[in-house]
């Protein structure tokens, strides 16, 4: 027998509907929001029209830009100086293609952040071209037919044409890493290549596994997402702190720093290099927490969603045979009898199956009655309510990551954006 979940820790969060707090958080962000739009499309620069045609059907579909929101908004946490991280860059046109108000849109408004030289704005592209690049090979490994509400970028182009691209995105990302001259992001940004590289091999290999654990469930989309967000949120501090310390500095390593007196006692302009460190892993661990409750909540919407809404069809995951953590959790629950009969309807609905021997696969109305069969025995065992919980230990975690910062917007927005990862679906 199941036993009731921890309603008061389900209750204790902001009280603000998802759409209030999303109309909250955009008060805060909109101009941010619009320069990493425009930097999207001015940093692009493919040689050719087809890859930017191929990279713009999925990049410009509309993203959330949560994780190069993340990276702005961690440097501004660690105190992120504009004039004089500038001043510490040798690439005299990179920043004058960022001051130059005739590379931006005719609304200086909207361009405020961009016109007073915030590199944190085009160095932010760095994680949405390596976000799209995932999307588009994550949609050709996984035969996906929609991504935000179009059709998937390789039921329009060629397959490799699409992975190219994907290709392409991922060495823009790591370009523009490599212009921010500080080794500690290119290390950041080839740690998280290798990372989502395996997790999504490991996620292949987990296919239709029944007794995948929680556990192993966790690791997987810490590789698969939560890394990304991590090395956002760490980035970010880094370049807040990288204006801190002299410019030959910035060309080493850590260990190199410290062998040269950069070390834990040393004054970066206010801060010691340990607190600096100390900040960097906050922000870090922030970025993993909220990573993982991201994704549980997006696992979630995959049951309690609907077309519409997710720009896919539900049921996504059953039919590729990905167990994600509602139906992890009902399956360790479940009696023989429920068990046996989850284990029955993943095997029908998976694409592919030849076990619906009077029914095809594609029939909606058959998938839609597999689907809800398996629904119900997910709700039987609290797979939804346990995922929330869940997730929301994940936010809670994230939130305390922040303790040791002062009050101030970058802040209140962070906080929010912890609760805003969960409120699509609680």
């Amino acid at each position: 027998m199941t036993q009731p979940l921890n309603q008061e820790l389900l209750k204790r969060f902001n009280p603000l509907t998802h759409r209030e707090l999303k109309d909250k958080i955009l008060s805060k962000v909109g101009i941010d929001l619009a320069n990493i739009e425009r930097a999207l499309h001015d940093n692009l620069t493919p040689h050719l029209d087809l890859v930017s045609e191929i990279a713009g059907h999925l990049l410009f579909s509309g993203g959330k830009r949560l994780r190069p929101l993340l990276m702005l908004l961690s440097a501004r946490l660690c105190n992120y100086q504009i004039e004089h991280h500038n001043s510490n860059l040798k690439d005299n046109n990179l920043n004058d293609s960022l001051t130059d108000s005739n590379s931006w849109s005719e609304d200086k408004s909207a361009n405020e952040s961009l016109l007073n030289g915030d590199l944190t704005v085009k160095f932010s592209t760095i994680f949405e071209y390596l976000h799209a690049a995932t999307l588009l090979h994550d949609d050709v490994v996984d035969e996906a037919q929609m991504r935000r509400g179009k059709p998937a970028a390789h039921s329009r182009w060629s397959v490799p044409k699409v992975v190219l691209t994907g290709d392409f995105l991922l060495a823009r990302s790591l370009s523009l890493a490599a212009k921010t001259e500080i080794p500690e992001i290119i290390s950041i940004m080839a740690g998280i290549t290798e990372d989502m590289s395996q997790g999504e091999i490991d996620q292949m290999e987990q296919k239709g596994k029944l007794d995948l654990t929680e556990s192993q469930y966790l690791k997987i989309i810490k590789r698969k997402t939560a890394v990304l967000i991590q090395g956002a949120c760490r980035s970010g501090a880094i370049i807040a702190h990288a204006d801190r310390i002299n410019h030959n500095a910035m060309h080493k390593n850590s260990d190199d720093r410290n062998k040269n007196g950069y070390n834990g006692k040393q004054k970066l302009l206010g801060i010691t290099r340990d607190k600096a460190l100390e900040r960097e892993e906050a922000l870090d661990q922030y970025g993993y927490y909220l990573g993982i409750a991201f994704q549980m909540a997006d696992d979630l919407l995959d049951y309690t969603g609907d077309a519409a809404s997710l720009g896919k069809n539900p049921g996504a995951d059953i039919r590729e045979e990905k167990l994600t953590l509602p139906l992890i959790h009902a399956l360790a629950k479940a009696n023989s009898e429920d068990r046996a009969a989850m284990e029955n309807i993943i095997k029908k609905y998976s694409k592919g199956s030849d076990n619906l021997s009077s029914c095809d696969i594609n029939d909606d109305l058959v998938n839609a009655q597999l689907f809800n069969l398996m629904l119900e025995k997910i709700n039987k065992y609290q797979g939804i309510e346990y995922t929330e919980l869940r997730a929301k230990n994940h936010v809670e975690q994230a939130k305390r990551c922040l303790d040791q910062f002062q009050a101030c917007e970058a802040k209140e927005i962070l906080l929010m954006l912890a609760d805003y990862s969960i409120s699509r679906r609680i």
